[in-house]
């Protein structure tokens, strides 16, 4: 520790625990609610979207997206996110936190009501501005990634700082379960006002024209949460640390500290010129990639590696579905019972797994470290990755189906209480104050360009190496058994890139990102 550590800077550090950490937990949380709930509802929605746009007569099953629709309707998301997550990130350093948190939650508020209000009754019309509404949305998204993690790695106090990072990640298992509900309760209140027969009795008459109306009000409730907590984002100060150390007014952020944690705080202008002759190394240069090139290297890697992982899993849940009957095969259901029936079963999967493993983190992360969890996941990711891989015939026995599903979730679980949580809260810690919220943006985007090889690559490597038994479009692929072996391959990689990234447990910001230690050779 340094031992002229500025006094705002360590006020925030041993402050207890008090009601505007909780209050910043839910305003920066609020973003990932609106994410978690988007990407959730789409699935729903694609579905729906496949029986209203696409439905051939006379064919034995109801329409589905073809797969280039499938994967741009899916994907757009994702390429918006990554873009808005290096945008933002960027942004975020040169014009400051707060000037740009209110930019990210009203764009993601104004595409989440326009996704719902997709022009036209064509196919091509409807889609076409589905896609272009959910790039910007994506893009929005993207920008809450290294923003919220950065603010609320900067308002913390050094000894709960992980939980409260992991608290605002963890908004997303509330997001998940608040869209299965809500498709739950719509499907089910559309279906009895305007109930239909089963697709196989009547297939036109199976999807109700009201049924159009239910994937844009799914859509369009998800901006409801963001912009409640519109107001108060704009109310935050800008974060004491940026303040201090990139914009290296210390007046302003004794102020704007004393009057957030409702204590008096001075500022030492004395220590000012030494703030201001620190900014030594630029982004990129090779100071900076002597002292933190492995840590960005640690850091994008397990991102990236993890969310191919993680992504690809949920190629999985309809054929998990289907096969333990918790699904019934499509051709058996009206439009508004295959989305209820979806909805419930990913309803009871986040509910099981997905939620419980985000909140072990935020439990556990201040006590054994994010180095450990992550560590952790990763190993029992691949555990249960090969699991369910080497002796996959046994698992596809009616008999076997319940152990199968015990195991997914299982996967689920130790990747939320793992690396799905702890990748996201480790950039915001180690990395200089001036290049925080830009590293972190890095690291969210190389997560998402993971997810795109999760989501589309093993849509297509998964699918049966026999041609005729593959999904309608696609060509024959190396199939699910091989999909998983290689996915715990990857678990693996991820385990060992782990070692890169530094332990910032019980530690403050300015000492884990080495900014004391440049302080001190300043003065030297």
């Amino acid at each position: 520790m340094a031992k002229e550590q500025m006094q705002v800077l360590n006020a925030l550090d041993v402050a207890k625990t008090q009601w505007y950490h909780f209050t910043a937990i839910i305003i920066a949380g609020m973003g990932f609610f609106t994410d978690a709930y988007d990407l959730f509802c789409i699935s729903l929605v694609t579905k729906l979207l496949g029986r209203i746009y696409y439905h051939v007569d006379g064919a034995e099953k109801p329409g589905t997206l073809p797969p280039d629709v499938s994967a741009a309707v899916n994907g757009v998301a994702f390429i918006g996110t990554l873009s808005g997550q290096l945008f933002f990130g960027w942004l975020g350093d040169k014009m400051g936190r707060k000037k740009v948190y209110g930019m990210t939650l009203m764009l993601m508020v104004l595409c989440s009501v326009a996704s719902g209000l997709s022009f036209g009754r064509e196919p091509k019309t409807v889609l076409v501005t589905l896609c272009f509404f959910r790039f910007w949305l994506g893009f929005g998204i993207g920008g809450d990634y290294p923003l919220s993690a950065t603010i609320m790695s900067e308002y913390s106090n050094k000894k709960t700082r992980g939980a409260f990072i992991a608290a605002v990640f963890a908004m997303q298992g509330f997001g998940i379960l608040a869209g299965g509900v809500f498709a739950i309760i719509i499907a089910s209140a559309f279906k009895a006002w305007f109930d239909a027969p089963p697709y196989e009795v009547d297939p036109l008459g199976s999807t109700v024209p009201q049924a159009d109306f239910v994937w844009r009000i799914i859509l369009m409730v998800g901006a409801l949460p963001a912009a409640l907590t519109y107001y108060w984002r704009t109310k935050m100060p800008e974060t004491a640390r940026y303040t201090a150390l990139v914009a290296k007014n210390m007046e302003q952020a004794a102020a704007d500290m004393s009057k957030v944690m409702q204590m008096d705080i001075q500022a030492e202008p004395k220590k000012e010129e030494q703030v201001q002759s620190k900014n030594s190394y630029g982004l990129f240069s090779s100071e900076f990639l002597k002292r933190h090139g492995l840590h960005l290297l640690g850091t994008t890697s397990t991102w990236f590696l993890l969310d191919i992982a993680f992504y690809s899993q949920n190629l999985f849940q309809k054929d998990i579905f289907s096969a333990i009957g918790w699904i019934p095969p499509a051709k058996t259901m009206n439009a508004l019972e295959e989305v209820y029936k979806i909805a419930r079963a990913q309803t009871l999967i986040a509910l099981c797994s997905t939620v419980p493993g985000y909140w072990f983190t935020v439990a556990f992360i201040d006590r054994i470290g994010r180095f450990t969890i992550q560590l952790m996941g990763f190993f029992f990711m691949t555990v249960f990755m090969f699991a369910l891989a080497i002796p996959y015939d046994h698992w596809t026995h009616k008999n076997n189906r319940i152990g199968f599903v015990a195991m997914y979730s299982l996967t689920f679980f130790f990747a939320n209480f793992g690396p799905n949580a702890t990748t996201f809260v480790v950039p915001a810690e180690i990395f200089p104050a001036r290049f925080r919220s830009t590293c972190h943006g890095i690291s969210s985007a190389s997560g998402k360009l993971g997810a795109m090889v999760g989501a589309f690559g093993f849509l297509y490597l998964a699918q049966n190496q026999d041609k005729s038994k593959t999904d309608a479009g696609y060509p024959a692929g190396i199939g699910v058994r091989n999909s998983l072996l290689l996915l715990g391959v990857v678990n693996i990689l991820g385990f060992l890139f782990t070692f890169l990234v530094p332990e910032a447990k019980g530690k403050s910001l300015e000492e884990i990102s080495g900014e004391q230690e440049e302080e001190q050779e300043t003065k030297v």
